[in-house]
Parts: structure tokens; C-alpha cells; sequence
């Protein structure tokens, strides 16, 4: 049989319809109903429906769940809260159902609802942050839980709004199966300004107690959840940028930088030397090449990569070219096969949209040695010559973004960029490294990338250049 359990406060609006829902399933033999000292008719109008009406021990609506809790006669409990609207018919059967199929020990529901902006700006943050593997739940704030009574009897009770969410982790903590279900659209009556403050605060306080309890509060925790949530992004998302059917490929090193990333970065902690032996060997496998170019930088800390990007010297006018292609209507987006963390700085340095790069991966601010080649480099029907490829990533962007005025630009100094030079509408080899990469483009440009405004302004692409 079930137990609802009810923690109310001045809900003499709401408090019958959700005890009448509660009493329709078969299998509720009890409501009870905690009173956290209201003022209003709510506790006459619950006792009218029949339900148990108790007052809770100490202000606070963690302290009626655990009041709730320890004079409950089933072996399952079910949390609604007071003040809830447009409830599904069938809401306890299908909280319950994980439960009575031995599914899951403790079940939050997932809704849909207008407000939520302490869930959104205080609880997922820090969940991202401190208890990453927790993040995905929809509502992890929500107070609508269903779980084992044997279960509950171990956790930990917060006794203010910190409560559902410590529930949560302590759950998680002990190994409980825990799964979410969608209950579809909820109202909740909204909450003042004030009151959304010190809710969060309550909520900051029970996440923050849990973290250090599990010696997850440190900087290290932070860095790798970071770490994480960055690699995850990575695998999951497809570049952004404005909707627009101008696209401008850019390569990074030698085009956009005065220099190549890898190479200050070596030249920076003293391996210029290994460096050299794998930079350009033509002997070697372009994959195996860049295992090897990866592993030297093991131990080198974020930071180091970030202050590298940082400081090379930007290519002439690479900051006005950009700026002025987005003004024109392009999506800008830089193509390299460096490291995603140097490539998303640039991307900043001059202000374009995107990137496509490699994932070098980090676990406690410093580089593991190894890189996740991006997927967008490979194409079932791209390029027919080399199994990882720029002019592969370029295939992904113009398809999964529909691309289908032909205005599409690309830039490049080396030789891989030489494929997706030759089959770009229009392609610029910028101070080209080799006489393959200047064959490959239809224009080849020295010292400074402005002329590229130029070359689009003759095509009819661009209006007003002067002006920009």
C-alpha cells in the first residue's frame, strides 16, 4: 500500500483537489497532511477530505517530509506538494510504477513549468559543478518524489527547501536506483523575489554541506566537472551560429595566427626538439602523428594552453575581416586541426562564431596527453583522399545547416587545407606554405587577410565594405 505524504502551508486554495487525486488510486490506504503553521482554513479543509492532518515538529518543509515520514504505516511514500494544478489522473501510478517493478528505489518526477529560476541559476550550475553524474535530472528541486520507505529511513531530512535536492544526492550516494518520469505540464503558484532568494540560499547550503561531506569540495572537483561537461558538449553539439546562408571558413595557424599553436606551445615548455620529429613527418600516420604530438604536452596544465593561445600575434586585419563578414551576414567559423581549447580563444580574439577542432583532455587542470580527433572530420561520402579531413567538417556544416546559396568562403595556408580550398565556391590560400596549397585556391593573398573583403565585394557578396 501507499502513503502521500503533504507538507502545507496556507494552501487552502489547492490542498483538496490534491487530496482528492492522492485518494483516487486504489492502492493510497493514507494521506497525510503536515501543517507547517498555517493561518488559513487549510488544515479544516484537509480534514474534511479525510486525510490525517499532523502538525509538523520545526518550521520548515524538510521537517514535515521527515514528521510525515515516521508515522507513515505503508511501505511506499509519495511527496506532492500543497499548492499544485492540473495534476495528471494517473500521477501516483505512474510515480509508483518504477517502484512496484523494482526499477528504482526513489523516483523524482519531470515537468513542464512556467517558473523554475532557482533550478535553472542555482541548483543545475552547481549540480554540473559538484555532482555532475546528477545534472541530467529535470527537477532535481522538484518535491514530487516517490521511493521506499526503507530507503528514505537513511537519508538525510534538510529541514528548510534544501530538502528534495539533498534527498536527491544522499539517494545517489547510497547506490539507490534512481530514475525520473515526465508527468507532463504542472502550475505552482509563483514565489516573490525575496522568497526565491532564500529558497536558493537553502538549496546552495544543502548542496555545498553534501559536497564537502564527499570531499567534493575542492577546485579539482571543479576542474574535472568541468572537464567533463566540456567533453560532453563536445560529443553532443553541432557548432552554433546565426541562421544565415553565408558561411566563412577560416583555418587557424598561419592564417589567422601569426604562428602555429603546437609550435609556441612547445617552444614554451621546452619540447621544440621532440616536437620536430613528428611536426611534419610525411612518413608517419597523420593519427599516429597526432597521438605522439599530443602526449608531449601530458602534465602541462590548462591555463598554460589557454596563456599560449593568448599570446601569439593575430594575422593583419583578421580581427576587421571577421567582424565585417558577420556584419555582412556570414556565419564565421574557424576549421583547424589544433586543440579545441586554443581554437575556442582565437574564436574569441577575433569574434567568430564557431569552432572546429581536436579535444584535448584535462583531468585536474592538467593535460592528459591525449586528444579526441572531432568526428565532424569524417564523412560517410566526404573526402575521397584522406579519412580525416577539413573539407569533411566543411561537408558536415553545409549539410547539417542546409547551406544552399553557394555563398561559402574558404581560407587556408597549408597543405590540409588544401581540400576543402579546391572545392569551396570561393577559396583564398593565405601566404601559402606550399605551391600545392596555392594551385588549390582560386586567390592567393600576402600579408594581411583584408584583401579577402575585396574578393568577395567583386563577386557581389559583400556591399558597403568601406563603410564597415
Amino acid at each position: 500500500m501507499i502513503t502521500v505524504v503533504i507538507p502545507v502551508l496556507n494552501e487552502s486554495v489547492r490542498i483538496a483537489s490534491v487530496i482528492a487525486l492522492a485518494f483516487r488510486h486504489s492502492g493510497v490506504s493514507e494521506v497525510i497532511v503536515v501543517d507547517d503553521g498555517s493561518i488559513d482554513n487549510t488544515i479544516e479543509i484537509a480534514a474534511a477530505t479525510g486525510a490525517k492532518v499532523i502538525a509538523s515538529s520545526l518550521l520548515g518543509k524538510g521537517a514535515s517530509m521527515e514528521d510525515g515520514l515516521k508515522i507513515a504505516k505503508n511501505d511506499i511514500i509519495v511527496y506532492l506538494d500543497g499548492d499544485l494544478a492540473g495534476l495528471r489522473d494517473d500521477l501516483i501510478e505512474v510515480l509508483v510504477q518504477p517502484l512496484l517493478h523494482s526499477e528504482a528505489d526513489f523516483v523524482k518526477a519531470k515537468f513542464s513549468r512556467k517558473a523554475g529560476r532557482v533550478t535553472t541559476l542555482t541548483a543545475k550550475p552547481l549540480l554540473h559543478l559538484f555532482f555532475p553524474e546528477l545534472a541530467q535530472f529535470a527537477q532535481p528541486l522538484g518535491g514530487i518524489i516517490a521511493a521506499k520507505r526503507s530507503l528514505l529511513q537513511t537519508l538525510n531530512f534538510d529541514t528548510d527547501y534544501g530538502v528534495d535536492l539533498g534527498l536527491l544526492i544522499d539517494a545517489h550516494i547510497q547506490g539507490a536506483k534512481i530514475v525520473e518520469v515526465d508527468i507532463g505540464n504542472l502550475d505552482h503558484d509563483s514565489q516573490s523575489l525575496q522568497a526565491l532568494g532564500e529558497m536558493s540560499k537553502q538549496v546552495v547550503r544543502s548542496l555545498l554541506k553534501r559536497a564537502d561531506r564527499h570531499g567534493r569540495f575542492s577546485i579539482d572537483q571543479i576542474t574535472d566537472a568541468e572537464e567533463g561537461e566540456r567533453q560532453a558538449r563536445y560529443h553532443a553539439d553541432a557548432p552554433h551560429f546565426p541562421n544565415t546562408q553565408k558561411l566563412a571558413i577560416f583555418d587557424m595557424d598561419g592564417t589567422l595566427l601569426r604562428g602555429r599553436f603546437v609550435v609556441e606551445l612547445a617552444k614554451s615548455c621546452g619540447k621544440e626538439r621532440e616536437l620536430a620529429k613528428w611536426l611534419d613527418d610525411g612518413s608517419c600516420e597523420p593519427e599516429k602523428r597526432s597521438a605522439r604530438i599530443a602526449g608531449l604536452f601530458e602534465g602541462l596544465s590548462k591555463t598554460h594552453f589557454e596563456d599560449v593561445a593568448r599570446s601569439i600575434e593575430l594575422t593583419d586585419s583578421a580581427v576587421e575581416t571577421v567582424v565585417t563578414l558577420r556584419k555582412q551576414g556570414f556565419a564565421v567559423g574557424i576549421v583547424t586541426d589544433s586543440y579545441k581549447l586554443a581554437a575556442e580563444i582565437v574564436r574569441r580574439r577575433v569574434f567568430a562564431d564557431f569552432t572546429v577542432a581536436n579535444l584535448m583532455h584535462f583531468r585536474s587542470g592538467l593535460s592528459l596527453g591525449e586528444h579526441t580527433v572531432s568526428p565532424l572530420y569524417q564523412h560517410p561520402s566526404g573526402c575521397q583522399v584522406h579519412p580525416y579531413c577539413k573539407q569533411n567538417a566543411v561537408a558536415h556544416l553545409v549539410e547539417r545547416y542546409n547551406f544552399t546559396s553557394g555563398q561559402l568562403l574558404c581560407v587556408g595556408d597549408g597543405l590540409n587545407d588544401v581540400c576543402m580550398l579546391r572545392n569551396a565556391p570561393v577559396s583564398v590560400a593565405f601566404e601559402p606554405k606550399d605551391d600545392r596549397v596555392a594551385a588549390a585556391a582560386q586567390h592567393v593573398i600576402h600579408g594581411s587577410l583584408s584583401p579577402v573583403l575585396s574578393i568577395l565585394a567583386e563577386k557581389g557578396w559583400l556591399s558597403e565594405i568601406s563603410n564597415a
